[in-house]
């Protein structure tokens, strides 16, 4: 799952379909979402509603390449949060531990979690938090 994915994740509700890549989420309505810092207009979240599905989109903050999306799916209790975990904390900044960690405060013990890595459980995005924090208080 990345910006250049032919793939992105889609939700498909009976009125429209959202497609999320980690700094991007269009619905087929014309709708798109950039954050601010990359040129967009959404500066914080951004609620809709599919039809049968409601979606959330959020900044929670910058993350390793900065403008980071996340999508909320509750009705799925899945989240999408595309780059902001990674298989390694290279780059670690203070935002991009804020940001995973209010991401995880959107999170159940049983909420799906995409990431550009792939699916990731809460405790792996607990753990990553930790080696971030690591990376920057040692």
């Amino acid at each position: 799952m990345t910006d250049n994915a032919e793939s992105p994740y889609e939700v498909s509700g009976t009125d429209h379909t959202l497609s999320y890549w980690p700094r991007r989420v269009t619905v087929d309505d014309g709708t798109e979402l950039i954050h601010e810092s990359l040129g967009g207009t959404l500066s914080s979240v951004w609620a809709g509603d599919l039809g049968d599905q409601y979606v959330e989109v959020l900044h929670v903050g910058d993350g390793p390449s900065g403008g980071e999306l996340v999508l909320v799916v509750p009705g799925l209790d899945t989240i999408a949060v595309g780059d902001l975990y990674a298989p390694s904390p290279d780059g670690a900044t203070p935002t991009w531990a804020e940001a995973v960690d209010l991401t995880l405060g959107l999170t159940t013990l049983t909420t799906t979690i995409l990431s550009s890595a792939g699916p990731v459980t809460r405790d792996e995005l607990e753990a990553f938090h930790q080696r971030l924090l690591g990376v920057l208080h040692g």
